[in-house]
């Protein structure tokens, strides 16, 4: 839904357990976390600290697998057949229910991190050995995707539930897709900037791309980056804009 047919509720996320950042006090700022499985960043002491801190704030909690590149922060893609794909997931979801388990929280959604995640955005067959993985942990567990892409398409075609994902902080391009890291403009720094886009995209249901395309997306959550310079008091004026706006925050896989 988009516009004035939306609900006034939205979900803030944040990457989180990453062993970087300030996890503690995004935790008390956002309504659901993304927490590392160990392989691109983070560990079990990471993991076990993260769950920890979510549940004491109330905040939802999901996986958050990526490729097992720690020299490149899994945002490079790292060649893997389906198979491998879906046991990759498979590995880092299930250990994740675990530690959380261990926390006494519990995981209700799967977000595939980086490299994994904008190719399983723009390759159906990626997000369906993502989907088969997570489906083999648990079926009820929602799966994090970049909203409007293909593979959100595939994913809900394997019977999972689907939530949109839009970023504060990242420049798109004409085609739904995210800037490469890499690429001039690709992260936005100015708070201002990022507020004035976020209001606007929730209050039109469309997103403005790097070279000025409008496109139309539904969307179930605003993801601010827990490791980029000054992303707490980022998170902190989003969600006040937000509160401001009338909008309520909540986490869309409780």
């Amino acid at each position: 839904m988009t516009g004035t047919d939306r609900p006034r509720c939205i979900d803030l996320n944040a990457d989180l357990g990453e062993g970087v950042g300030d996890d503690a006090a995004m935790m008390r700022i956002i309504s659901s976390a993304s927490i590392a499985c160990g392989l691109h960043a983070g560990g079990p002491d990471d993991m076990a600290a993260a769950f920890a801190a979510a549940r004491a704030n109330g905040v939802t909690v999901g996986a958050h697998p990526g490729y097992a590149d720690r020299a490149n922060f899994g945002r490079i893609p790292v060649p893997h057949s389906l198979d491998e794909v879906e046991r990759l997931v498979a590995w880092q979801v299930g250990a994740a229910c675990g530690m959380a388990a261990l926390a006494g929280h519990r995981i209700t959604y799967v977000k595939p991190h980086g490299a994994l995640y904008s190719l399983a955005a723009a390759d159906p067959e990626v997000a369906l050995a993502v989907a088969r993985a997570v489906r083999a942990v648990d079926p009820a567990m929602a799966v994090l995707c970049l909203a409007g892409s293909d593979g959100a398409k595939a994913t809900a075609s394997a019977g999972l539930r689907v939530a949109g994902e839009i970023f504060a902080d990242r420049a798109y391009r004409p085609d739904g897709s995210l800037v490469p890291r890499k690429d001039m403009g690709a992260v936005l720094n100015d708070p201002a900037e990022v507020l004035t886009r976020i209001l606007q995209i929730l209050a039109t249901g469309r997103i403005t791309a790097i070279d000025g395309t409008q496109m139309a997306l539904s969307m179930d959550s605003i993801c601010v980056h827990g490791d980029t310079p000054g992303a707490v008091a980022l998170a902190h004026g989003v969600r006040s804009a937000l509160t401001a706006a009338g909008w309520r925050i909540a986490p869309f896989a409780p």
